[in-house]
């Protein structure tokens, strides 16, 4: 049973250390779970580790999770080929779409010879839900702040733009992260931008942010809106939901 409505669930958290593998499914991923409306079934989850390079240990440990959490978990590698012809069958065959962090920028890029952004968009349009971290947040809006360049922080905004806004994660953890939206958004140069501290997640329903969710007491939400009239960025901070 696919998510009522587009669904995508934006994140800087999503995993923890394990007790008895190296990580584990935190609550963000079994929100993304629930929030597929699976029942009656072993939920199934397709993990996207591109901005990763599609490190093959990366995927054992996810698969490794899934198997502690009771989730069939599938791996879609696009190094050194993808794993079938049919992309959009492959995807769409799941209930979650999870993509791991790293460089959104070479992700974009290697999703755009592949043809995925428009699979990525079927998918969201039938129910799956899209989710993941960091890179894998920053991907379905509009663009944000990466260090897929360097130590320096750069502005991307070629993101697949299913959402319209600017991303911005790891906003609490990397001290470039705050200043470099606010110039971002102050110059016009992302638009209204959604920002998440590290183990928080924004919920969108279709285009609209419904509510931000925590697996960590304390980690916050923001968004940060351009004032004309002064050519500034002005943050707020939105209420949290604790998981």
């Amino acid at each position: 049973m696919p998510a009522e409505q587009p669904t995508i669930l934006a994140t800087s958290g999503g995993l923890r250390s394990g007790r008895r593998t190296f990580v584990e499914f935190n609550k963000l991923i079994h929100f993304a779970l629930d929030l597929s409306g699976v029942d009656g079934r072993t939920p199934r989850l397709c993990h996207v580790g591109t901005a990763g390079g599609d490190q093959r240990h990366m995927n054992a440990n996810m698969a490794e999770a899934g198997k502690v959490a009771g989730v069939d978990v599938s791996i879609l590698n696009l190094f050194t080929m993808p794993p079938t012809d049919d992309l959009e069958d492959y995807v769409l065959s799941h209930d979650v779409v999870w993509v791991g962090g790293g460089s959104v920028a070479n992700l974009l890029a290697v999703w755009e010879v592949h043809g995925l952004g428009a699979v990525f968009r079927k998918a969201w349009e039938s129910g799956v839900v899209l989710s993941g971290v960091s890179a894998g947040s920053i991907c379905w809006h509009t663009g944000g702040a990466t260090d897929s360049f360097g130590p320096d922080l750069r502005i991307v905004t070629n993101g697949l733009g299913f959402l319209p806004y600017g991303n911005g994660v790891h906003y609490d953890s990397e001290e470039q992260r705050r200043p470099k939206i606010h110039d971002a958004v102050a110059a016009g140069v992302l638009p209204t931008t959604y920002c998440t501290d590290d183990g928080v997640g924004l919920l969108y329903r279709g285009t609209e942010l419904v509510e931000a969710v925590t697996e960590r007491q304390g980690s916050g939400a923001y968004v940060v809106v351009r004032e004309d009239s002064s050519a500034t960025a002005q943050e707020e901070k939105l209420d949290t939901r604790l998981l």
